[in-house]
């Protein structure tokens, strides 16, 4: 079915191998490669600094799609995952380049070939519009087939539109208007959310060739593959188990005398440290590595796009900054327990977590010490706390999702080290965006050079500030 497809397509990682997995997981500093030739991906740059509009390619088989099911009772449903897919593209586009074709994306069979760049605040306005019809497609559908992610349940669907809503206008918090604000506390208050795990937008994973976890057999990627320095002394603070489900203990602590259970056991990898030197030092096992689990089964870990505990943070920092009224405490404990019950549910973990495991008593003593809502802190404290949480929801999943959040509020702080950085504009900051795909100059590049000169002074380069970071 075209649905199944389109989908397969979408939310698949690009290359699902061991070696591109890691690559894929190194922008958001949970993993540092510990090989002597440095990957661009961990210092700030890519073998292939280039965005994509290889998505909109499936807005023509999404429009097949619902011209089949005219008629049917699938009709309205397959109308809202059109609009919900289109809102995606749209979205991941923007945020990685800029200002991007949308009003006129997917149009080539109505005669559009060079289709115009809309402004990123055009963008982000009309993704919220295409959300929200697409929640009232999903509305007034019934449940659908060909659906690999929510088993073609149109309520779940119906959520996620409105959380992504929600996602949206905080990503462009800088400038959301008041009536955007409006929207989304209405859309809080309306209540028709995710409620639990159960609602998570994931990928999973299965025992079929096709279908299997990108890191499965990839042991000797492992072997090279630690958890950040950032990672584990973030879980050390908050006397986090999920440290024992990430990460096997530094193998010169357990030669040390350490137990495989000890905190102290688990050392992590500064991501901004040379690779030669990374490289030596994994040599003397003074690094925790992945977990060996996450290579030991063909149905692993799901890859979560989209989470209750995400929902959860956003509203947190909604109701911090004054957008909607709520208890943000409670926000923020439900999400931080969203995603502990989710990882002590999580299957073939049993005997890979050290001794350690997350259990419901280990859960409900959970918020205490640095893991205790800053009541009696400041603003910025329960941010932090709100952005660091949010930012673990991601650890080893590959689906790039917390990048431009972190451009967005700067926390947690990502090292970065002028002297090993590959940004070859600047080293000493984070790149911003992606360069525009180099064809765009040929099969667009009328459009491709007013978007550059509009934007970026005629510069298409990593470090030109997009819109919503200004």
């Amino acid at each position: 079915m075209l649905a199944t497809q389109v989908l397969k397509d979408t939310y698949r990682f690009w290359n699902p191998n061991p070696a591109d997995f890691t690559s894929g997981n190194l922008f958001n500093k949970h993993i540092a490669m510990l090989e002597t030739n440095p990957n661009p991906g961990q210092y700030y740059y890519s073998y292939s600094p280039y965005g994509s509009f290889g998505s909109y390619s499936r807005l023509t088989d999404l429009k097949f799609m619902v011209q089949y099911a005219e008629g049917s009772k699938f009709e309205s449903s397959y109308k809202g995952l059109e609009l919900f897919l289109k809102a995606a593209y749209g979205f991941s586009a923007t945020l990685s380049m800029g200002d991007v074709p949308y009003s006129e994306a997917g149009m080539a069979t109505d005669g559009i070939t060079q289709p115009k760049y809309d402004k990123q605040a055009d963008v982000f306005a009309e993704v919220l519009s295409d959300l929200q019809k697409a929640e009232s497609y999903f509305a007034e559908g019934t449940n659908f087939d060909g659906d690999i992610m929510y088993g073609g349940d149109v309520t779940k669907w119906r959520k996620l539109c409105n959380a992504m809503q929600l996602k949206v206008i905080q990503t462009m918090s800088k400038h959301a208007t008041s009536e955007q604000k409006a929207r989304f506390a209405a859309i809080v208050n309306a209540g028709n959310l995710m409620t639990s795990n159960d609602d998570n937008f994931k990928l999973v994973y299965t025992d079929n060739p096709n279908a299997t976890y990108p890191m499965y057999n990839g042991e000797e990627r492992r072997q090279y593959t630690g958890v950040t320095q950032l990672v584990v002394n973030s879980l050390k603070n908050l006397n986090d188990r999920r440290l024992f489900y990430f990460a096997e203990p530094a193998q010169a602590q357990i030669d040390g005398g350490l137990t495989e259970s000890d905190w102290d056991a688990y050392v992590g990898a500064p991501s901004d440290m040379r690779a030669e030197q990374l490289a030596l030092n994994n040599a003397d096992g003074d690094y925790s590595l992945l977990n060996k689990r996450y290579v030991a089964f063909m149905d692993n870990d799901p890859m979560l796009y989209f989470t209750y505990s995400e929902q959860c943070f956003i509203i947190a920092e909604a109701i911090e900054e004054g957008w909607v009224s709520g208890d943000a405490q409670q926000y923020y404990q439900n999400g931080v327990k969203a995603q502990l019950e989710y990882y002590m549910n999580l299957p073939h973990t049993a005997d890979y977590v050290h001794g350690m495991a997350i259990d419901q008593n280990y859960i409900d003593n959970y918020f205490t010490g640095a893991a205790a809502y800053a009541t009696s802190g400041t603003k910025e404290d329960r941010l932090h706390q709100i952005w660091t949480q949010r930012w673990l929801i991601d650890f080893f999943q590959g689906n790039g999702g917390n990048y431009p959040q972190f451009l967005r509020t700067g926390y947690p702080v990502y090292p970065l080290n002028p002297s090993t950085s590959l940004n070859p504009e600047d080293p000493t900051v984070y790149p911003k965006r992606w360069m525009y795909p180099t064809d765009e100059q040929t099969k667009n590049p009328v459009n491709y050079q007013k978007a550059i000169d509009d934007q970026y002074n005629g510069y298409d380069g990593i470090n030109q500030v997009p819109w919503y970071l200004k």
